[in-house]
């Protein structure tokens, strides 16, 4: 797909500095200003789905997942804000399954499997949760993912094995 052009990429950055600023109001009012013909552009639709999590409005995040996926199907931001709505929705085994092919599709990103191990963790499966964690490890920045595993609510009962990695 094309780059988004202007003004439409304006009102995506515009959105994304409101954003920033923990306004959701006003990043909604500079997407509503995107043109009809940029609206499904995967851009816009990623800072949709972040204006839709800002406002814990999960079952309209999921659906604008969904469009993300299909605009982009090879933009891991769809794959992932979609098992993220699912997950927000109590639905992490659907969540896990839906993030599972990614796991191929991006074998670079610490992310997939870093989402993984909070989805087993929160299925009460520490020993999954515990493989996954080790595989976001080795693709990505250890100290960074360490750190922000120890903050996750979601893998509150691993923290222990976390210090040890």
């Amino acid at each position: 797909m094309s780059t988004l052009g202007y003004p439409d990429k304006h009102f995506v950055n515009a959105a994304l500095g409101w954003l920033d600023l923990h306004t959701a109001a006003e990043a909604r009012a500079e997407l509503l200003q995107i043109s009809s013909a940029n609206a499904a552009h995967p851009e816009a639709l990623e800072v949709w789905w972040r204006v839709h999590a800002a406002e814990l409005h999960w079952d309209e995040a999921l659906r604008v997942a969904e469009l993300e996926l299909i605009a982009a199907p090879d933009r891991m931001s769809g794959w992932v804000d979609r098992s993220y709505s699912l997950h927000e929705l109590r639905r992490t085994q659907e969540a896990r399954e839906a993030l599972l092919p990614a796991m191929k599709k991006f074998p670079e990103a610490s992310l997939i499997p870093y989402n993984l191990a909070c989805y087993a963790c929160q299925l009460g499966n520490p020993a999954e949760a515990h493989q996954w964690l080790r595989k976001a490890i080795a693709r990505g920045e250890k100290d960074e993912i360490k750190e922000l595993a120890l903050n996750d609510p979601d893998l509150a009962t691993l923290r222990e094995e976390i210090r040890k990695l």
